[in-house]
């Protein structure tokens, strides 16, 4: 490729061209991308500058994701055109694009556990390395901004925000002009969220441009230069975040505004879930043993645990859901019968329903329909008698499901892996609540969820709660269980901090509890809990 740009050329002998406004970093026209069922871009433009920080806003199926690959290189578009600081360009592969100087880092973590950080780095650099100098490197460039990070240590011992540096150092090392960042906050505290956006102003300040992805449009507003907003695959909007609110960015995401949560009055009952003194060795040589957890959830109580994931939250969800059994039947009660013991399907015979953190694999068979997949959990709900499956029983239920809980699919013979991720989500939600539990577990119910989808999902849990139904949350996401929780508590690293109503502590507070910072003090300053509630919960 001629390094001169056609712009600042002029005709041989000639006068000498005016001074003209330089090219874009990257300017996309007319992109487009069909996949068999959808188009998921359709005759996209997007232009970004030198410097600028744009983000690029819109509900799950919108088309960011493949737009994203596309720039990337790994998704290679059916019509369009791609410029490149004035050049016209074909990025056929990520290799090309970090060539190019575009730099991504994902959403999910693409690093091994049981290497180091310098080996992880190492594995994604194009030109020859040694550990040595490559290291020396990492620490210069890491400090520089902020981002201490020892070559040295092994990934599994690294906290969710120490990976997500290894993985942003890995791009800066490459030098990028273009750094995409895929929902980088998704499991920060908010100390750490402050700390990253010093990091990505100050690239932008050195020329970087950055294409930043969030559902989060407070960060948005607070971070970003300007957006576009995508629905359907095609652009609706280019805005500068500052001057909207968040209503007006919603209504440009989803095509209508949100509602207000409605919290219907209601009083607290029994306490129908409680764990005591629970203390899990964890079965992954990763993974984070539980120390001691004790907690009560009421009938008609929304209790939130925060905590960046890795801390426990897989072990606890284990323990709750029958997974993986205590060795004592009372360590955990549901509705007050001794459950320690019992299997997940005697759980569910008490009124317990579970809602995992893996949509795909774990929540929903990805190559089976939704009808198949409602029978999973639901076949109490008249799907099964006298041995055999009713089949239209199965289907009406999931019919049910698709139209109370506006799942946008193509019916009950859809596959799970048809399904966006948000209305996946929305699914699986609602086949558990549609079977009246009278304990709900939920494990970030709204991960990766547009904001439309987030909120339709919180309102539910709102109006399940006000039914008298015990609910419990673990999420990473600190505005949602202050949203809709009633009291909140943390999980880090295998400890439950004490417990606050949400009326009583902040994102302060709870971030600070999120990096492990709690101890007698804070027990210490600990409100009276509910009437027939254990102290120590």
């Amino acid at each position: 490729m001629d390094d001169s740009s056609p712009a600042s050329s002029s005709s041989a002998g000639g006068p000498a061209a005016a001074p003209s406004t330089p090219a874009p970093r990257l300017a996309l026209t007319g992109i487009s991308k069909q996949y068999p069922a959808v188009r998921a871009n359709d005759d996209v433009t997007l232009t970004v500058a030198a410097g600028e920080i744009h983000a690029v806003l819109g509900e799950n199926g919108a088309g960011k994701s493949t737009l994203m690959k596309i720039i990337y290189g790994a998704v290679r578009p059916d019509a369009g055109e791609i410029r490149w600081e004035g050049e016209t360009v074909e990025i056929a592969s990520p290799a090309a694009a970090r060539k190019l100087g575009i730099g991504m880092v994902f959403q999910h973590f693409s690093l091994f556990e049981t290497l180091t950080v310098g080996e992880n780095i190492a594995l994604a650099l194009d030109e020859p390395f040694d550990l040595k100098t490559l290291g020396k490197r990492i620490r210069e460039v890491s400090a520089d901004y902020g981002l201490d990070i020892d070559p040295q240590r092994h990934v599994h011992s690294l906290t969710v925000g120490e990976r997500q540096r290894v993985e942003i150092v890995r791009c800066l090392l490459q030098n990028p002009r273009l750094l995409i960042m895929d929902e980088p906050t998704s499991v920060l505290t908010p100390q750490a969220v402050r700390k990253l956006f010093e990091t990505l102003r100050r690239l932008a300040a050195e020329g970087c441009s950055i294409l930043y992805i969030s559902h989060k449009l407070d960060e948005i507003q607070a971070l970003c230069d300007s957006a576009t907003v995508m629905r359907g695959g095609r652009v609706t909007g280019r805005v500068t975040p500052r001057d909207e609110t968040h209503a007006s960015l919603a209504q440009l995401m989803v095509g209508h505004s949100l509602p207000d949560y409605t919290r219907r009055a209601h009083t607290p009952g029994n306490v129908l879930l409680e764990v005591r003194q629970l203390s899990v060795a964890s079965a992954d040589p990763f993974g984070t043993s539980l120390d001691n957890v004790s907690l009560a959830v009421h009938g008609g109580e929304i209790f939130g645990i925060a905590g960046v994931s890795g801390n426990g939250q897989a072990e606890l969800l284990a323990a709750l859901s029958g997974e993986a059994r205590s060795s004592q039947a009372d360590a955990i009660e549901i509705c007050g019968q001794p459950a320690g013991r019992l299997g997940a399907g005697a759980r569910r015979a008490l009124g317990f329903a579970f809602v995992p953190e893996e949509r795909l694999g774990r929540g929903a068979v990805p190559a089976m329909s939704l009808a198949e997949n409602a029978l999973l959990t639901a076949h109490r709900e008249k799907m099964v008698r006298s041995g055999w499956i009713d089949a239209r029983a199965m289907k009406a239920f999931a019919q049910r499901c698709i139209a109370a809980f506006d799942v946008r699919c193509a019916g009950p013979d859809a596959l799970a892996q048809s399904l966006s991720g948000g209305n996946l989500q929305k699914y699986i939600v609602g086949r558990e609540m549609l079977q009246a539990p009278k304990v709900l577990v939920v494990a970030q119910p709204t991960w990766g969820v547009d904001v439309g989808a987030a909120a339709f999902i919180r309102q539910q849990l709102l109006d399940l709660s006000a039914r008298g139904v015990a609910i419990l949350v673990i999420s990473e996401e600190l505005e949602e269980l202050f949203d809709i929780c009633d009291r909140v508590a943390v999980l880090a690293r295998g400890r439950l901090s004490p417990v606050r109503r949400c009326g009583d502590t902040n994102a302060e507070e709870i971030g600070r509890w999120m990096a492990g910072l709690f101890g007698e003090r804070d027990s210490a300053t600990l409100p009276p809990s509910p009437p027939g509630e254990p102290a120590h919960a």
